[in-house]
């Protein structure tokens, strides 16, 4: 016995040292843990202000193509075909700058937006064909919106998908 008294402040050491390691232990691990998801839950909010500021961008794209609003825009001084191709050329340059957004939107929404894109500038040049280019740009105007009222309101609709969408996403 007298051979071991010389380790026993170590041993007694040991003993009262084990159990506040492995608390230690178990307090890290629990620390690591809840910041590995506390890292998940802000990704998941960061992907979500991303997809909600795509849905903002292509509603505006959509609102901003408009046959209301694109009558609006430019010269009266033009001429009919000058305004359907300074029309077009803002219309795809704005798609081409949102391009990026159909990361966060589905495929859906994105294909909804791309025709609705399509069937404005297609209305354009099929307005201004009906009118054999004999109007004045006013006429053409008037008339554009005229057959876009005539049709169903894809650009609405498709309006009104992307506003269900998020709100499943928000």
């Amino acid at each position: 016995m007298t051979n071991f008294s010389g380790y026993l402040p170590y041993a007694f050491a040991l003993i009262i040292a084990i159990p506040f390691l492995v608390l230690l232990r178990q307090f890290v691990f629990t620390y690591i843990r809840l910041k590995e998801q506390e890292i998940k839950l802000l990704s998941v909010k960061s992907n979500s202000e991303n997809k909600t500021q795509a849905y903002e961008r292509m509603t505006l794209f959509l609102e901003r193509i408009k046959p209301s609003n694109l009558v609006q825009r430019f010269n009266k001084d033009l001429a009919s075909h000058e305004f359907i191709f300074l029309t077009e050329k803002t219309i795809n340059e704005e798609f081409e700058y949102n391009t990026s957004q159909q990361l966060y939107i589905t495929k859906n929404s994105w294909q909804n937006i791309v025709d609705s894109k399509n069937a404005v500038i297609e209305l354009l040049h099929k307005t201004y064909a009906g009118l054999n280019g004999n109007t004045n740009l006013e006429e053409f105007k008037t008339i554009f919106i005229m057959n876009y009222m005539e049709n169903e309101d894809y650009i609405s609709i498709t309006i009104e998908d992307l506003r269900r969408e998020i709100l499943i996403i928000a």
